[in-house]
């Protein structure tokens, strides 16, 4: 009851003289320990002279209404002090990533759990991997049973209880498959034990597309076609800086050896258009196999997450050279 006191008598100290009145604020606290779930009471009171001349006590007292609340009882920590906290070793992966998630689970209540068991759900597109699930408790390896299904994993019977103050480390390792990109990626994790109550945490895991994006690549080149075949023969260079203009409203120019690329490209039918008057001295090549070759466009399907190609073929313009 010395902290009680103590706290009492600094805040008392705490008063000021207005106009010659005196006030005076007490506050009282009451310590539990923190992991016996009670309802608290608090509340305040205030100590003040009298302005009544005709009223002849020293000072008026009046006492707040009290506030109850429940202690213990927090986020990932059981009301009797079962205690649980799940994580990973990544916070965002994309299909085809392996994660460890970890459980740590601890007692900071005054009696051993009885009977723990921990159930693990996975959000859709996280997939248990068998037999990759370890428990250690204060560095030594646990035994236990193990059932898992397509969307929960369950650890029941463990060798040794948790002790006051024992902590229990459970690790294991999922696949993510491209079904993850459909769910928010949270993992939901509850201890339970018929002594200590129940805890709960959750994991939020950042799923990718990765190769499975909505968007893709669109590849390409525009080059001096000497045999009019639509495509690029040894001897047949490519043309630096010409301009494709694509149907999003982007334009790229081609590097040095008439190569271009544009990634993140929206899915769907795609267009580009190149740029003749980019162009000194060349215009399109006719082409003598295919007649959508004749054009100054070109119209592709990109798949998700796919690539398509895009080759422009030009030829020097009559008499260039001569």
């Amino acid at each position: 009851m010395s902290i009680r006191r103590q706290l009492t008598r600094s805040l008392r100290s705490l008063c000021f003289v207005s106009l010659g009145i005196l006030l005076s604020i007490s506050l009282n606290a009451l310590v539990l320990a923190p992991s016996i779930a009670q309802t608290v009471p608090n509340n305040s009171s205030i100590q003040y002279d009298s302005l009544d001349p005709d009223d002849e006590s020293e000072t008026t007292s009046q006492v707040s209404n009290t506030v109850t609340y429940r202690l213990g009882a927090v986020a990932g920590v059981s009301d009797f002090g079962l205690g649980l906290v799940k994580s990973a070793n990544k916070s965002a992966a994309e299909p085809g990533d392996v994660v460890v998630y970890t459980l740590l689970v601890s007692n900071a209540g005054a009696v051993p759990t009885t009977d723990l068991e921990i159930a693990d759900d996975f959000p859709l597109g996280v997939q248990y991997i068998s037999d990759s699930v370890t428990a250690e408790l204060d560095g030594a390896d646990q035994t236990f049973d193990t059932q898992a299904t397509t969307d929960r994993l369950t650890l029941s019977n463990f060798g040794n209880q948790l002790a006051p103050g024992d902590q229990l480390v459970i690790r294991y390792a999922a696949s993510i498959t491209p079904d993850a990109v459909r769910d928010d990626g949270i993992n939901r994790a509850v201890a339970d034990d018929p002594t200590l109550g129940s805890a709960n945490d959750q994991f939020q895991l950042t799923i990718r597309p990765g190769i499975l994006s909505d968007c893709g690549t669109i590849l390409g080149k525009v080059f001096a076609d000497a045999n009019f075949d639509g495509h690029q023969q040894p001897g047949e260079p490519g043309i630096p800086n010409a301009v494709i203009y694509m149907d999003s409203g982007n334009r790229i120019i081609t590097d040095p050896d008439g190569l271009f690329s544009m990634a993140n490209a929206i899915s769907g039918n795609r267009v580009g258009a190149l740029d003749i008057s980019s162009l000194s001295g060349y215009t399109l090549a006719p082409n003598l196999f295919r007649v959508e070759g004749n054009s100054q466009s070109r119209l592709v399907r990109l798949e998700p997450g796919g690539l398509a190609r895009m080759n422009f073929a030009v030829t020097p313009t009559f008499g260039e050279g001569e």
